[in-house]
């Protein structure tokens, strides 16, 4: 995670995640150490809920605290501050509401082979209910990461639900 970290210019999460894991959402090397170029950490808290003493706001690497109203303006806001490459690792509501919203240009899963039974969804509800207007994703890259595997994907379908996949049927945009 922390490779793909150092190649983007932003790492974002939502406030329930920050509040939860209080994540760092640095770059470091495998003994620890934080690295010299850092990215942009940014947590999308639109009510203002974190805490002074978030780990993320510390001084190991610049941080911003927006509240933006949807992905589309949280994403000019950071465009603005020259930001063009962003992993977004936030939980399942924020995955969906950028997948919903069609921002989504990569998924990238990391798959360790331990099984804990019911837990956290990945994807937040985008509203589909039918396999005909599912989120279709190609398979770009799998790569074994030690024990783990990375798999690297594109959407290739529609976001937005299935009135999306209705005007993409028919045409529409």
């Amino acid at each position: 995670m922390h490779r793909l970290r150092a190649t983007c210019d932003a790492v974002l999460v939502g406030s329930g995640t920050a509040l939860i894991d209080d994540p760092r959402l640095t770059v470091r090397d495998a003994e620890g150490r934080t690295a010299e170029r850092q990215p942009l950490r940014v947590v999308l808290d639109r009510r203002g809920r974190l805490p002074a003493t978030a780990r993320v706001l510390d001084d190991e690497a610049p941080t911003l605290v927006s509240r933006a109203a949807d992905p589309a303006e949280l994403l000019a806001e950071l465009f603005d501050r020259d930001v063009r490459r962003v992993l977004l690792e936030g939980g399942p509501t924020l995955a969906a509401a950028f997948l919903d919203a069609g921002l989504v240009d990569e998924v990238v899963v990391h798959l360790a082979p331990q099984l804990l039974g019911a837990g956290p969804s990945l994807v937040g509800d985008l509203g589909i209910t039918t396999m005909g207007a599912a989120l279709r994703l190609q398979v770009l890259d799998v790569t074994l990461m030690g024990g783990d595997v990375q798999v690297r994907l594109h959407p290739t379908g529609h976001t937005g639900g299935e009135t999306a996949a209705a005007d993409s049927t028919a045409g529409g945009s």
